[in-house]
């Protein structure tokens, strides 16, 4: 296992729509366990694949707050079936956006199919801040980020702030 780099805005990879996994192999499983431990550090609630340079439908999860036992949950493949008409406001961060947060409105319930680590599918019904969990890191797998739901006015002063500290911090040639 290793913590791996967490590819930041403006970087373009994190609009990229990501490949479907294919079959669950050792690789596969390295690289959940690679995600876990990125997420850990971080720390996060909830990582896609693409948000360390890895363009594959692949998600963890893991809701537990500190001091509680852990809960990993691995999503692959996610495909979201049903959303509820009701909507919730939920304050969201991004691991690749670090330290800004940003009330975001989406369905409150979920019904999302996947597969898990040994390729069994599951539907699973979800509400509260796992739907909106899933519903963030499936927007990953398809190129979204969750200030894409801002209006322009704020994602673009977000743009523009990484923007410039993405400038400051590349290296002179």
């Amino acid at each position: 296992m290793a913590i791996r780099p967490i590819v930041l805005i403006p970087d373009p990879r994190l609009k990229r729509v990501s490949e479907p996994v294919g079959p669950v192999t050792d690789e596969i499983r390295a690289l959940a366990a690679d995600m876990f431990e990125t997420m850990y550090d971080a720390p996060g609630i909830g990582l896609a694949a693409i948000q360390i340079g890895v363009p594959k439908r692949l998600v963890v999860i893991d809701l537990a707050r500190e001091g509680e036992e852990k809960r990993p949950m691995v999503v692959i493949d996610p495909e979201i079936l049903w959303t509820s008409e009701e909507t919730n406001l939920h304050e969201e961060g991004c691991l690749s956006i670090p330290e800004y947060y940003e009330e975001v409105e989406r369905p409150a319930r979920v019904r999302v199919r996947y597969r898990d680590l040994d390729d069994k599918v599951h539907e699973m019904e979800a509400d509260g801040l796992l739907a909106t969990c899933l519903q963030h890191e499936i927007d990953h797998l398809n190129g979204i980020l969750f200030i894409d739901h801002l209006s322009k006015l704020k994602r673009d002063r977000v743009m523009k702030k990484f923007a410039k500290a993405a400038r400051r911090e590349a290296p002179v040639v």
